[in-house]
């Protein structure tokens, strides 16, 4: 199983956008497009586990929410410190989804 969350990115969002087009016009089935999505997710997730090696800490003002839900946490910031070695950025508000990768690695795993 592999995690659905990038494809609410620009990739994820204009890869759908192209899957419809195609589909609209004939030439792939949906359930084509649907493997290719299926595809995207395995690949995102495993280049992001396997490739990304920076590291950001942050700081937040306030925890406005918290929720966890079928293994997802999932928080609610406010006024966030962003930092990455001399690199600082603040916000207002930010949305962090986060899922156990542990489980997913081992799935993943398993399946090779």
């Amino acid at each position: 199983m592999s995690y659905q969350l990038y494809r609410n990115t620009t990739l994820g969002n204009t890869l759908q956008e192209s899957l419809d087009e195609l589909i609209q016009y004939g030439q792939i089935t949906p359930g084509l497009a649907v493997k290719v999505l299926l595809q995207f997710d395995k690949a995102i997730n495993q280049a992001l586990a396997t490739r990304v090696k920076s590291r950001l800490s942050f700081r937040a003002g306030k925890l406005n929410t918290y929720r966890f839900c079928d293994n997802v946490w999932t928080f609610m910031l406010n006024d966030v410190e962003f930092r990455e070695v001399q690199e600082v950025a603040i916000v207002d508000k930010v949305k962090i989804v986060a899922c156990d990768g542990k489980t997913l690695d081992t799935e993943v795993g398993q399946k090779r």
